[in-house]
């Protein structure tokens, strides 16, 4: 299993949310960069940055706190958060992320994924299936749309995407567990690589998106809190 420490990051802060909630901000750090050089030290393999300003705004404001990261570690760094055309997804990559994920598109214009893969390579474009009572938000969670997050991971393996994350918003934050059951059904009916994000609390949590077969998990308030050790973590669980 793949495990995913990751960074959200607002104002050029590292911050978290709870649900997704913008005026419900911790910050943790004011050197995004620092945080990310702590995870490569402590043995991850990937680091999944958010940025919390692009996901409301649908542009790049922290573009210079993401190229901070990427410049800081030598691993691959996946970015999600308003990547909305196929310039931002250029504009991205340029920065030296290896992967994006794109979220509202893929719900809006389902051909764009596809055009992206065309341009850019299935193994940088990665769907982000954010969900609430099984259907899909969109616009940083502002919205939701009338498409279950099962059949939308469906239709987006149909078309080549070989890599989704999925997000209970209503775990988010809230260190309550992770969804399995839905991510476990996501993982199982499309075959695809399905990393677990929202709620991972405790060892325990990562045990069971482990035993449920489920390819990665994204781990961030649990790692800030102290509830997680990374090191221990990917001890147990990647390199087992």
């Amino acid at each position: 299993m793949r495990l995913y420490p990751a960074i959200d990051i607002k104002n050029g802060q590292c911050v978290r949310l709870k649900k997704g909630q913008f005026n419900e901000v911790t910050v943790y750090s004011d050197k995004p960069y620092e945080i990310a050089k702590e995870f490569e030290a402590d043995g991850a393999g990937f680091i999944h940055i958010v940025d919390l300003d692009g996901a409301l705004k649908g542009e790049r404001v922290n573009a210079k706190a993401i190229e901070d990261i990427v410049k800081s570690v030598s691993i691959p760094v996946q970015l999600g958060g308003g990547i909305r055309t196929l310039d931002n997804i250029k504009e991205v990559l340029d920065l030296g992320v290896y992967r994006v994920i794109i979220g509202t598109k893929a719900v809006t214009n389902p051909d764009f994924i596809k055009e992206a893969i065309h341009q850019f390579g299935a193994k940088h474009i990665v769907v982000g299936i954010d969900a609430k009572d099984g259907f899909v938000a969109v616009e940083g969670w502002e919205k939701l749309s009338d498409k279950t997050a099962l059949s939308l991971a469906l239709a987006m393996k149909d078309i080549g995407v070989q890599t989704i994350v999925y997000t209970d918003i209503s775990k988010d934050g809230m260190l309550t567990g992770p969804n399995i059951e839905q991510t476990k059904l996501l993982s199982d009916q499309t075959g695809i690589d399905i990393i677990a994000s929202g709620g991972m609390s405790c060892m325990e949590d990562l045990d069971h998106v482990y035993q449920a077969g489920i390819h990665g998990a994204i781990m961030g308030k649990a790692l800030y809190e102290k509830k997680i050790c990374l090191k221990d973590a990917i001890q147990q669980f990647e390199r087992n």
